[in-house]
């Protein structure tokens, strides 16, 4: 599964770009390609088990709701 708190996105708030780039929505920043390529599940990566971000921000999420 990609991670669904991953977007590609053409600009921010300074600059537009020449192709998408990858910005995760919990940290609010771009980050790397590499790194996109690890959430868009590359080697085996599972989001709820590896991931420190989303872990958070689910966590973030549920205690919200409560």
């Amino acid at each position: 599964m990609t991670c669904p708190r991953l977007e590609y996105r053409a600009e921010n708030d300074e600059h537009e770009f020449d192709h998408l780039r990858p910005y995760c929505t919990v940290t609010d920043e771009f980050v790397s390609p590499m790194k996109a390529d690890i959430c868009n599940d590359r080697f085996d990566f599972d989001h709820e088990d590896h991931c420190e971000v989303f872990q958070a921000a689910v966590e973030a999420a549920a205690a919200d709701d409560d």
